[in-house]
Order: C-alpha cells, then structure tokens, then sequence
C-alpha cells in the first residue's frame, strides 16, 4: 500500500490537463466578472451624460430647473424617480476658490447655477456571488452647471442742457482744476464712447502694472490725472485723433501736477470678471460715454469738498446765481456702473446743494435774495432680470428696478459748516430775502419728495445697442419744486425802531418770486444735472447685456 502510494505521487503524467482545469475556472470566472464591471463602467458613463444634460437644461431654465431636468432624464431613458435632487446656486467662477467651493446652495441672491443627483441601477449577472446575492449595483452620478446672464448698467451722470460756462465752474471745481472746454468740446464727449475694459487696461498699463486682475488695478489709490490720462488712451487707441480725443487731451493739461486720487472701484465694479488678468478682454462690452466716466470722476474726487462758483445763465428775473455744493461718498462697496447678475446695484452719492438766487424786483423791493437749499439722497438701480432671448439674442431685455433719491428742499439760512457735515441733516432757520434797511423780510419754506419702493424700467434689446437713458421720477413729485417751495413759504415782515411799515411787501416778495418760479426751476436743474443728478429723479441706462447657453461647470 506504501509502494503504491509512493508511485502515484511520483506519476506526473496528466498535470497540465489537471492545472490548465484550474486555469480555465479562474479565467471563466474573470471572464464572468469582466462582464459585470463593463456594463457598470458602460452605464455609469450613460448615467453621467444623463445628469450633464439635465443639469445644463435646469442651468438653462432656471424659472422651471425641476420639470425641465425630469423631462431630460425620462427622455434619455431614466424613470423620473431616477432624479434624487435638484439644487440651484450660486456659481462663482474664480480660481483661487477650491472647486467644491464654487457652488453654494442655497443661492446667495438670484441662482445662476442648478446641480443635478441622478441614481441608477445596473443589473448583475455574474457578480452576485461578491454581493451577497444582491441582483444590481446603485450608480449616483452629479453634474453642475452654470447660465451666464449678465448685464452692465449704471446710474446718474445726467446732462439735460449743455452749458460751458456752467459745465467749466462746476466739473472743474469737481476735478480740482480750472476748464475751458465749449460746449461742442462738451458734446463730443457725449457722444464719445469708451469700452471700460479698454479704459481699465490702459490705467494698468500707465500705473506699469503686468500680470495682476482688475480687481488689482481698480482697488487702489489712483491720481485723478491719471485715470483721465487712461480715458485718453482708450479713446485715442479707439478712435484716432478727432473731437472727443482734443477734448479730453485739454482736461488731462489741466490736471497735470494735481495729486488728487481716487480709488477706480467707485467708477466700476466689473462683477465676476474682477479676478481676470488685465489684457484679457472678456465677452460683455461695458461701454461707457466719456462724459459720463469723467463726470462720475469729478464727483468721486470731490468727496466732501465744498464747490463754488458764480454763473450768469442769462435767464429772465434773475440778475445773479451763486451756486455752493458738496458731494458725499458713494454708500461703501458700491459704484457707479456694473457689470453684474440679477441682484448687482449701483448707486448715486449724496449731493448737497445751496443756490442764491439774486431775483430782480419791482417798486420799492430792487431785489430778493432767495437762498434755495436742495438735500438729494443716494439713489440706486438695481438689476431685477436678464432675460435672455434663444436663439434670437435681438429679444433679449433687461429689467432695472429704480429708486430715485429723496429730495429734501429748503428757503432758509444754511452755513458752510452745515454743508459739509454729512452725520446730521441741516435744519435751516428763516433766511433774509429782503433788507431795506429798517425793513427786512425773512422767509422759509420746506418741500420733500421721494418714493422707497424701486420703480420697474425695461430696456429692450434696442435700447440696450442705443444705450438709451430713461428716467424715474419719485411718484409724488407733480408739481416744480419752486411751486412746491413758494406753497410752504412763510414770510416774517421785520420793522426796526426807526422803519415805517411798507404796505404789500409781502404780497410783492410773493409776486417776484413767483414770477420767476419757471427760471428759478431751470436753475436749480440745470445745476443739478452738471453735478450727475436730478430734482427727485434718477437717469439710468444699460450699455451691454451678455447671454451665454449655460455650460458645465462641475
């Protein structure tokens, strides 16, 4: 029994037949196993284009992300309870944040991004042996994506008349300097126009900055000569030699030497293109009249610095016009135009003005003095929709609500001290109109206007090419403002010891200024309209609006 066991171990005929039996289980087995992960790597990838596609659909349709990603899915052959979750967000497209950080949910304002969860199931054929009997194996697959709506707009920088004389006082005082522009100077840069990336890239270029983003650029302190320095290029480079460019060439000869500065951000905030480089020029067109830009900066560079100037407009009862004025700061973080989605805002700043009006009089008054202060509060635009018209951009239209600032206005004393402090609100007392010696009379009228809720203004795709203005107007301003002044009035007639009563000299104080309301009202508009703003009104227009399909993000 030994011997033969002894002979049958050491018998190696039929090992081969016996190992390749082996081999032949194990690669069937392989085999078997191949065909369970392929059909799982095969349906994961089917799966995936499945959530890219409803995920751009929702991105597209945010209105109605929910049954516009459940169509995509059923239609690529899921069950609508395939789609676990839909979830819109903000997406934010800057390189510095890590990738999971890029899409908050819920949105941080309007969504501009949707990510989709979608489960499937692959059957097991050969596999079930490795999972405990179960038939299928769960595939979850996520897909984000973003829509690009976006909108460039601003506020203010109104121009209802061009006047030289007032426009030279006024904006040169703003700027710091003293200007000789005409008034076809003035019109050409009206209808100049500068791309605000062009104007960006130029001040980078002149402040010898390579390599860093606007952001960087608009951040910073920059001198005023040096921003309208930029403007000049970008016009130059633009457009050649001709009006405009002749016309800002003079402005930056006066500013020469100046060391006023301001930060650029006040002027512009690019929105989600504040982390690209400086030379790269991205697909919105943010452009901008050259008047506007250098108006918005003589108002930054003001700050609260008290402007003052005499003018002559040549209008009927008036002998004289004094005007004094200062400019506040912008609410903090915000600009004068954007570039931005639904929820971006602009801003005007708070502008204080005096205006003394010399009115000539009649009999025994030759003349009134007539001290109107005007208070405008900060007023804002903000974009409320983009709504993009597909395939047919010529359809697309954006929605601004628009608040104008609210108007305080005063006939009464305000000093020097009191325009410039910006903590508290004047309060003027009763100011002299009238002093004939032993006889004065002093007056004082109040009238405030203003609405709190945004007034809805559409610009259509034309308006948006022409870069129309439009304005708002508070909803309970219905009369001019000098009526609504002289309907306040009161007058106080002062007799000194030595005086003789003057019969009607109040009705005759009355009878001079009314009859000079219509000039009156012109003054103090077209003072107002040099400085960017108007009597309870706010002007706002859209340079570019910019609609991309929405795209894979994640």
């Amino acid at each position: 029994m030994r011997n033969l066991l002894r002979r049958f171990i050491s018998d190696t005929r039929g090992n081969f037949a016996i190992m390749g039996a082996g081999c032949m289980v194990l690669v069937l087995g392989c085999a078997a196993l191949g065909v369970d992960v392929g059909s799982i790597y095969a349906d994961r990838r089917k799966a995936q284009s499945a959530a890219d596609l409803a995920a751009i659909v929702a991105a597209g349709n945010l209105g109605k992300a929910t049954s516009a990603a459940a169509a995509t899915v059923m239609a690529n052959g899921y069950p609508a309870n395939a789609l676990l979750s839909i979830e819109l967000g903000t997406f934010t497209a800057n390189a510095a944040l890590a990738p999971q950080a890029r899409f908050v949910t819920p949105a941080t304002g309007a969504p501009n991004a949707a990510r989709v969860t979608l489960r499937a199931e692959t059957p097991l054929y050969f596999a079930r042996m490795f999972t405990g009997g179960s038939s299928h194996f769960d595939i979850t697959s996520r897909a984000t994506a973003a829509s690009t709506a976006l909108a460039s707009f601003a506020i203010g920088s109104r121009l209802v008349s061009l006047n030289g004389g007032l426009l030279n006082a006024i904006l040169g005082q703003m700027l710091g300097t003293t200007l000789s522009l005409s008034a076809m100077d003035y019109q050409s840069l009206i209808d100049a126009h500068i791309d605000a990336f062009d104007f960006i890239n130029a001040l980078a270029t002149r402040l010898d900055l390579t390599g860093v983003t606007y952001d960087s650029v608009l951040s910073g302190d920059v001198k005023v000569g040096d921003i309208v320095a930029a403007m000049l290029s970008a016009q130059q480079a633009a457009n050649g030699m001709n009006a405009a460019t002749t016309a800002l060439s003079k402005v930056s000869l006066a500013l020469a030497g100046l060391t006023t500065t301001i930060v650029p951000g006040k002027l512009i905030d690019v929105g989600p293109y504040a982390a690209m480089t400086v030379g790269s020029k991205p697909k919105t067109g943010v452009s901008v009249s050259a008047f506007d830009l250098l108006s918005a900066t003589g108002a930054i560079a003001n700050g609260s610095n008290q402007i003052a100037a005499s003018v002559n407009l040549g209008l009927p009862g008036i002998a004289s016009v004094s005007v004094m004025a200062t400019i506040g700061e912008h609410p903090q973080g915000t600009s004068w135009m954007t570039v931005g989605t639904e929820g971006a805002s602009v801003h005007t700043a708070q502008t204080r003005v005096l205006v003394s009006i010399k009115l000539l009089g009649s009999g025994p008054v030759a003349a009134v003095n007539l001290p109107v202060y005007i208070e405008v509060a900060s007023g804002t635009a903000t974009l409320n929709a983009v709504s993009c018209g597909r395939p047919d951009i010529s359809t697309s239209s954006v929605t601004l609500g628009v608040t104008p600032g609210i108007v305080d206005a005063w006939i009464g004393n305000v000093s020097a001290a009191e325009m410039t402090n910006f903590t508290s609100k004047p309060d003027p007392g009763a100011a002299t109109l009238v002093n004939l010696g032993a006889v004065t009379v002093t007056g004082r009228a109040h009238a405030g206007m203003g609405n709190t809720a945004p007034t809805p203004v559409s610009f259509s795709y034309v308006d948006i090419a022409a870069q129309t203005k439009k304005t708002v107007t508070t909803t309970d301003f219905t009369s001019s403002l000098t009526a609504s002044l002289l309907g306040d009035l009161s007058l106080k007639i002062n007799v000194g010891p030595l005086g003789l009563p003057v019969p009607g000299l109040g009705p005759t104080v009355t009878g001079i200024i009314s009859g000079a309301t219509a000039s009156i009202d012109q003054v103090l508009a077209q003072v107002l309209a040099t400085l960017g703003v108007g009597i309870g009104q706010a002007d706002v227009w859209v340079s570019s609006i910019r609609c991309d399909g929405a795209v894979l993000v994640n």
